[in-house]
């Protein structure tokens, strides 16, 4: 058997530990809308909102997406476990839909920080954060 020596132990820890507070820090996704919003969403009406093949809220009211910015690890995990896509696949969805004139894409903001702001600015919108990021000024209407 191979000796480990007390350095190789050392950064095998605090790789370890590295890990671990990575994943720690990274909660989940929430998708959420102002707080005045009462509609209950499911997972399939939040995927056909974010896939432009639904304008509303259960309520009647226009329900219009907000997406992080393209490249974002919060982005790749709400297309890949909700919208149940790549970021390939969701890039060629929307050009596609973009080139026979039948949609267009969610805007695209920067961070959680920025969807929060405008979502909670809006009733009209609904987007996702990561879930550390929830507080009082939105609110959250599904976990992944």
């Amino acid at each position: 058997m191979k000796k480990i020596t007390l350095k190789q132990l050392l950064a095998l820890t605090l790789a370890s530990l590295s890990l671990i507070a990575s994943a720690a820090a990274w909660s989940g996704v929430a998708v959420v809308v102002h707080p005045s919003n009462a509609n209950a969403l499911s997972e399939a009406d939040i995927t056909r909102i974010f896939l432009g093949k639904k304008k509303a809220f259960p309520d009647g009211a226009e329900a219009i997406p907000v997406d992080q910015a393209e490249g974002s690890p919060i982005r790749s995990s709400f297309v890949s476990t909700v919208l149940k896509k790549n970021d390939q696949q969701i890039k060629a969805y929307w050009a596609q839909l973009l080139f026979t004139g039948k949609g267009t894409p969610p805007k695209e903001v920067g961070s959680g920080g920025d969807v929060k702001k405008l979502v909670s600015e809006n009733p009209a919108l609904i987007g996702y954060i990561d879930s550390g990021e929830v507080d009082g000024s939105v609110k959250v209407v599904h976990q992944f």
